[in-house]
């Protein structure tokens, strides 16, 4: 008994004519659009400005090498970044989804965000970071780290695209994997450092035509203090629950508060379980488990004498009828920004 499928072949091979020969099978890989290397790569330049614009490199990988003197921008989201070799470079990294490394390179400023960001052998690099792990650095000296602070009109969706957060920013957490007994090879940016004294807008036609800002107000990452000295004792968290509204609140929450001169100090957007609710928010905690269903809740620390008062005055008068959880005196806001924090730090393993 013969199989019906083998016969079928053998018919429709009997029945196409001699001289037309059997196509080949079409897969799915076969086809993706080809990749070449060489446009996700700036390799061995001098003297030069160069880029790539929103939507040219749409999260494949990137490669920089091998360059002096050079600005170079990448104002799209990528897989990785590697830059290795570089001197006196100014270089804009957009969202990086997975790690930015940087190997050999010296008097580098730069301006980048990504999931990860390691730095070995290196040294005199000048950083505004956002980064949603533990930055490291190993065998290198004399790395500056600031927040990253920078606008263009299609930023905010190249982070979704990378699958970062905007307010998952650990930009002065550094670790340090070869530290040197007496010295410390990184330190913080001066606070008042302008962003375009170091890394400044492109002027070369192709790339005004991305516009960007640099203004601290514009700035698509809220610029936090991070580890920086706090000038007060006296802290506020606030946490916004997730729903149509949450990024805008929580960007309005930030103006107004530091408007009023009071620090951001660090923002968090994290996945809130039953029992880290109850860790948190205590005896408060009913009111608020059934909106950790909806998503991952954003928290702000404000730091400032006065931060507490002030917070849930400005959260009474324009956020009234939202429902968000402000700290409720001076007293309990420490214990509030530590149990959030440590809880939300574990949880994103830094």
């Amino acid at each position: 008994m013969g199989c019906f499928f083998s016969k079928r072949r053998k018919a429709d091979k009997e029945s196409r004519p001699e001289n037309e020969e059997e196509r080949p099978k079409q897969y799915s890989w076969d086809q993706r659009e080809k990749v070449d290397p060489k446009d996700y790569m700036f390799s061995g330049l001098k003297d030069e400005t160069v880029g790539r614009l929103p939507g040219t490199v749409a999260g494949q990988q990137f490669l920089i090498q091998d360059c002096e003197n050079c600005n170079i921008y990448i104002f799209d989201h990528s897989a990785t970044v590697t830059i290795d070799d570089c001197t006196n470079c100014i270089i804009f990294l957009g969202p990086v989804k997975g790690s930015v490394f940087f190997r050999n390179c010296r008097d580098c400023k730069c301006t980048l965000a990504c999931q990860q960001f390691r730095v070995r052998d290196c040294r005199k690099l000048e950083v505004f970071l956002c980064c949603a792990t533990q930055p490291i650095i190993e065998s290198s000296s004399n790395i500056k780290f600031g927040c990253f602070q920078w606008y263009y009109p299609e930023l905010a969706f190249q982070f979704k695209d990378a699958g970062l957060s905007i307010f998952n920013n650990t930009w002065s957490n550094i670790h340090d994997f070869t530290p040197v007994s007496g010295e410390l090879n990184w330190s913080l940016l001066p606070e008042d450092a302008v962003v375009q004294d170091y890394v400044p807008i492109p002027t070369t036609e192709e790339l005004k035509a991305v516009r960007v800002s640099t203004e601290a107000n514009r700035s698509i990452v809220p610029i936090s203090r991070g580890q920086r000295q706090k000038s007060s004792d006296e802290s506020c968290l606030v946490v916004l629950f997730a729903g149509d509204y949450t990024i805008a609140n929580a960007r309005k929450l930030i103006d107004e508060m530091v408007g009023k001169g009071f620090f951001l100090v660090q923002t968090k957007e994290v996945s809130m379980k039953a029992e880290d609710a109850q860790r948190v928010f205590r005896e408060k905690a009913p009111d608020f488990l059934p909106l950790l269903n909806k998503g991952p809740v954003i928290a702000l620390e404000f730091n400032g004498d006065g931060a507490v008062e002030g917070c849930q005055l400005i959260v009474n008068e324009i956020f009234n009828g939202t429902k968000m959880f402000v700290s409720e005196s001076k007293e309990t806001a420490s214990g509030d920004v530590d149990s959030f924090y440590n809880f939300a730090d574990i949880q994103m393993g830094i």
